[in-house]
């Protein structure tokens, strides 16, 4: 499956608090919880995404606190994937858990700029920039895993699973 997006950029150490705003932790409605996604670093941001976009971002991206609703924010927003120079661990989890594709690939918080159309295979790693013609190589996301990202999560999953 390959993802294909316009790029939102983000730098280092992005934090759950900067994703999802403490305020907002009141709901787990990822429509919701969207209209508030990034809000700590711009304002703006989930009136001017569109579906299918992307963020890519630097070193330890998710940060912080455990909350799973950074991801769900993230979705919400309409955000089909994260790219990152690394993820920190308890965000790994919870993306996957949460049913958000995550790509670490080295290299490309400096080679892809905001605005850069992308595609992201998602079997293979590669990623292309269509604006500047570079190519990146992503971690690739085993089968299981893809299966999370599918069925929207981990709680779909199981349940899909139980129903046969």
């Amino acid at each position: 499956m390959t993802l294909e997006g316009t790029v939102w950029k983000f730098g280092d150490n992005i934090d759950t608090d900067v994703i999802i705003p403490a305020p907002y932790l009141v709901s787990t409605d990822s429509a919701e919880l969207g209209k508030h996604c990034m809000e700590g670093v711009d304002p703006s941001f989930s009136e001017k995404v569109s579906a299918g976009d992307i963020i890519v971002a630097g070193k330890n991206f998710g940060c912080g606190s455990s909350r799973e609703h950074a991801p769900m924010a993230i979705k919400g927003a309409g955000i089909s994937c994260v790219v990152a120079e690394s993820f920190a661990r308890i965000f790994f989890r919870n993306a996957f858990n949460m049913g958000l594709a995550i790509f670490e690939a080295p290299g490309v918080s400096d080679g892809i700029s905001a605005g850069d159309r992308i595609s992201i295979n998602q079997d293979t790693g590669e990623i292309i920039d269509h604006t500047n013609g570079k190519t990146f190589s992503a971690n690739t996301i085993p089968p299981f895993m893809q299966g999370l990202i599918e069925a929207g999560g981990l709680m779909a999953y199981v349940l899909k699973k139980r129903r046969g």
